[in-house]
């Protein structure tokens, strides 16, 4: 005998394959019906767990923004060492966006889209905090002489936040692992590529 999923199970399962859609195809251009299908239910159905597709939405980035910014307040609080907590974050990221990776791609692909709307206004707010929270690390490490002096904080983290995002677009199949993605990241940031 199959047992019924329970009202919060199904609604797990709902986001959970909108968010796949969403991720595919994009956010805007996924509609109610395509959801609905994905999941075997009338489109009226669900309803029944969301009042918009919007709705769905939201909780979906809203979990992946909550998740982002409880490993980088976390990884703050963890060490008096930026170069200690920039490890941390990064570490934090590479977890997180793996466990995310709809979201992620929702922004990716329809940012433009979400920042417009009144309803998404926090990710805006969470975004500017992620970048606060590299931006201070970056120039406490710059003012210890712990980083370069030259180092364009700013700069650092787009280009820091952009290779981080990316191997959420890599092919499940990529040779490497989550952790050896960190650690030649981590290499790569701390050591460079020139012989010393």
């Amino acid at each position: 005998m199959t047992q019924s999923k329970s009202p919060s199970e199904r609604r797990t399962h709902l986001v959970r394959l909108a968010g796949d859609l969403f991720a595919e195809k994009g956010f805007r251009a996924t509609t109610v019906r395509e959801i609905a299908d994905a999941a075997g239910i009338l489109s009226g159905s669900l309803y029944h767990h969301f009042d918009s597709k919007e709705s769905i939405g939201d909780e979906i980035l809203s979990a992946f923004l909550d998740d982002v910014l409880a490993g980088y307040r976390a990884a703050v609080l963890s060490a008096d060492d930026p170069r200690a907590v920039i490890e941390q974050i990064v570490r934090s990221s590479s977890a997180t966006l793996s466990r995310h990776r709809a979201a992620l791609t929702m922004l990716q692909r329809d940012w433009n889209y979400f920042s417009a709307q009144p309803r998404f206004a926090y990710l805006r707010t969470a975004m500017k905090e992620i970048e606060q929270i590299w931006i201070d690390q970056l120039e406490r490490g710059r003012e210890s002489g712990r980083f370069r002096s030259d180092l364009d904080a700013r700069l650092a983290y787009r280009l820091l936040r952009d290779i981080l995002w990316m191997p959420t677009s890599w092919r499940p199949s990529t040779t490497w692992s989550p952790d050896e993605i960190v650690d030649g990241l981590l290499r790569l940031l701390f050591d460079g590529i020139t012989a010393r």
